[in-house]
């Protein structure tokens, strides 16, 4: 009894703009043509290409993170958290004038983070206010911000804010645990706007 050699059945090209139908010569073969064999190279060399310079943007993020200072991470989660507010307070007039013109709005403090920086990341302290005008324009325009400030907040909460308050001395660990905190919260507040 002779045993007969099973031929191979036809396959389709890999190659996405080919896709011709051929029979390989060898159980291997994912290509029609050495013009789609050289394709399917390029397309491997080109995703090592992008391996390799993700991988190097990591390491390149990895070592730009170790060599940032607590001041670089007090800037980052200041960035994230004025964020979060001017997210939260979106729609809002400005504290201080109350305008809802388009212009550009920032996240502004009643007490300063110069003035009283253990307040810098305290919610009642800063609000939505207008950038031009207000915030640079009057240097935060607190003769406005006061009157705003308590008819959002209370006389209360305002009156706490202008107490005296212990002072914060922040990590670097809980800056990052701050910076991830409050871009979290902003995304979640652009995801319920969105839906």
């Amino acid at each position: 009894m002779m045993l007969v050699a099973k031929q191979p059945r036809a396959k389709k090209c890999r190659v996405a703009s080919c896709r011709a139908s051929y029979v390989p010569a060898q159980p291997f073969q994912t290509w029609c043509s050495p013009d789609c064999a050289l394709a399917i190279i390029r397309q491997r060399q080109e995703k090592q290409r992008k391996s390799f310079a993700q991988r190097e943007r990591r390491d390149i993020k990895v070592r730009k993170e170790k060599l940032k200072s607590r001041a670089d991470h007090l800037k980052d989660t200041q960035h994230a958290f004025n964020a979060w507010i001017r997210a939260r307070d979106a729609g809002q007039p400005c504290i201080s004038c109350g305008t809802t013109a388009d212009v550009q709005y920032c996240a502004g403090h009643y007490r300063t983070t110069a003035a009283c920086p253990e307040l810098r990341f305290e919610p009642l302290n800063v609000n939505l206010q207008c950038n031009r005008n207000c915030n640079m324009g009057k240097s935060g325009n607190l003769l406005g911000y006061r009157p705003g400030l308590i008819k959002k907040i209370g006389i209360e909460a305002v009156e706490w804010l202008e107490g005296p308050h212990e002072a914060k001395k922040y990590t670097i660990e809980q800056l990052k645990a701050m910076t991830a905190e409050y871009r979290a919260k902003t995304r979640e507040l652009k995801r319920g706007e969105a839906a």
